[in-house]
């Protein structure tokens, strides 16, 4: 039994490893309302927010959507 509770908790905490990072990381996830009330509107086109893409390079996107 002890390999399974190994392989059950190892499962669980990286669950909740990857929610955590995505309630941090996130730019769709807004803790703070006061300073940043939009915070997805901040990104540049180069930043990477998510875990894993296949063919896209993020260092080399364009700004392609206009300022407000």
């Amino acid at each position: 039994l002890i390999p399974l509770f190994v392989i059950i908790g190892s499962g669980g905490i990286g669950a909740g490893l990857y929610l955590m990072r995505l309630a941090v990381f996130n730019p769709d996830v807004c803790w703070d309302k006061k300073n940043n009330p939009e915070p997805w509107n901040k990104m540049a086109p180069s930043d990477q927010y998510k875990f894993y893409s296949v063919n896209v390079d993020y260092s080399k996107l364009k700004k392609d959507r206009p300022d407000f």
